[in-house]
């Protein structure tokens, strides 16, 4: 097999933590309008049970750097598979379990530990062993990655459907959706055996052979000895085997550690995963469509978010990561205010749904891969782990309050009854949306074309040297 060939096939199976991450994550969509029903749960507990798994993605991102440096990226992805599994298993309620929603939570959770984990470590893989130039394109497989798992999963919930009755999926169908993941869940645990280690890791703990020979069959001979001494340079601070920590509270590191994790919680205050989460509920109760819809209707949802990652993959490399950002955050607000205006006035129809998928094919070419791009490429070497592990944690600590506060709010009187007329959240959005038009202008840096260790050089001009 060719460099080029072998490099897209390792991408691509860690990438599969991506997929995951977006079934995992897209599944609660079908399942929640079905065991919602079933379990007759109020808006709060409703945003309780669909959020419960971010509690598990914030610890297991907040771990991921710890777990990253101490046993390396290809066995946090292969726990990360583990508890994929586990949770898939579990979340379908098999008669040998009680059929509680504390049961259900308790799976939800280690579900999300696992997409934690593996969102930290995947994308920190790939960009490890990604020649520089193609950096932003094979990261970028990992949100393709995210929204085929999505796009995935709502053609399995529809077709499963289908195949109930509407009571049936109510009492039974929401079962087989849960536990449709564990194909994919197998497949990426046996394959990511077969990949190799991180290079950046190896030579973190001394492995340099190791670590060149991996660079070597990614890499022309001529590149893998121009990485290996850029790495080294890079970590000529920590010559031995054991890497200094270096706090993340300096002068030079904390405004960058600031900067990615402002730009993570911005990409979940935009709403993605409200409408992700909850668009079965969107589409019923805000845009009025049948429960035989609905489903149908999370297949465009998910076909947009599928096609429109391509066009970012194509353009990342090309146009840049912040000209991708705020060309998608108009888009994303244009969307929204057709979305909200149309319920506003009471016009609900096709341009509401235009809006809905204007605001998804908008988010799937900017904020969902480059947010991701950026956070692989931005944080120095030395304290790369720690610094993507916080930002990743403050991410799915946003994505908690969206989730469980979205239903509230949609569902509150305020909303439905009051002067707002079921408009609020998207309004609320749309602000967060200028915020992160503001902020990409002022504080985020462009990254294209740079090497890792080009990008310390430039944090260093701007905040200082990194002191260990």
């Amino acid at each position: 097999m060719s460099k080029n060939g072998l490099l897209i096939l390792i991408t691509s199976v860690a990438a599969l933590g991506g997929l995951l991450f977006g079934y995992d994550t897209g599944v609660i969509n079908g399942t929640q309008f079905y065991f919602s029903k079933y379990f007759e749960l109020e808006s709060a507990m409703k945003g309780w049970v669909v959020s419960s798994a971010l509690v598990g993605c914030f610890l297991g991102a907040i771990s991921s750097g710890f777990m990253t440096k101490t046993i390396g990226r290809k066995n946090s992805l292969i726990i990360s598979a583990l508890m994929f599994t586990i949770s898939a298993w579990g979340s379908g309620m098999p008669s040998v379990l009680p059929e509680t929603i504390t049961v259900l939570v308790i799976f939800r959770i280690i579900g999300g530990i696992g997409i934690g984990l593996a969102s930290m470590a995947a994308p920190t893989y790939i960009a490890e062993i990604a020649p520089k130039d193609r950096r932003g394109v094979l990261v970028s497989f990992y949100q393709l990655a995210i929204v085929t798992g999505f796009f995935v999963v709502f053609l399995a919930t529809y077709f499963i459907g289908n195949n109930f009755t509407p009571e049936e999926n109510v009492s039974e169908g929401w079962r087989w959706m849960f536990w449709s993941e564990l194909i994919p869940c197998f497949l990426f645990l046996v394959l990511t055996f077969f990949i190799p280690r991180s290079p950046r890791w190896l030579m973190m703990v001394g492995k340099e052979e190791e670590a060149l020979k991996v660079l070597n069959r990614l890499h022309e001979p001529e590149a893998a000895l121009k990485e290996i001494e850029e790495i080294k340079h890079s970590l000529k601070r920590e010559a031995n085997s054991e890497a200094k920590t270096v706090s993340v509270w300096q002068s030079a590191v904390l405004p960058i550690v600031l900067i990615g994790s402002a730009l993570s919680l911005l990409q979940q205050f935009t709403g993605i995963n409200a409408v992700l989460y909850y668009g079965g509920d969107i589409f019923e109760k805000a845009l009025g469509y049948g429960q035989e819809d609905v489903l149908a209707q999370q297949i465009l949802l998910g076909a947009v978010n599928f096609g429109f990652t391509f066009v970012a993959m194509y353009t990342v490399d090309k146009w840049g990561r912040k000209p991708l950002i705020l060309f998608g955050s108009y888009g994303m607000l244009l969307g929204f205010i057709l979305l909200g205006g149309s319920l506003y006035f009471n016009q609900v129809g096709v341009i509401s749904l235009i809006g809905v998928l204007m605001f998804i094919g908008s988010f799937a070419l900017s904020m969902g891969p480059v947010t991701w791009v950026l956070l692989a490429e931005m944080f120095p070497n030395s304290v790369r782990s720690t610094a993507m592990s916080i930002a990743v944690a403050v991410q799915w600590g946003g994505n908690y309050l969206v989730s469980q506060m979205f239903p509230i709010m949609a569902e509150s009187e305020a909303n439905v009854s009051g002067p707002w007329n079921k408009s609020m959240p998207y309004v609320v959005f749309g602000i967060c949306i200028i915020i992160l038009i503001i902020f990409t202008k002022k504080y985020v840096l462009e990254t294209k074309g740079k090497s890792l260790e080009e990008l310390e050089g430039v944090w260093a001009e701007k905040y200082g040297k990194i002191e260990s």
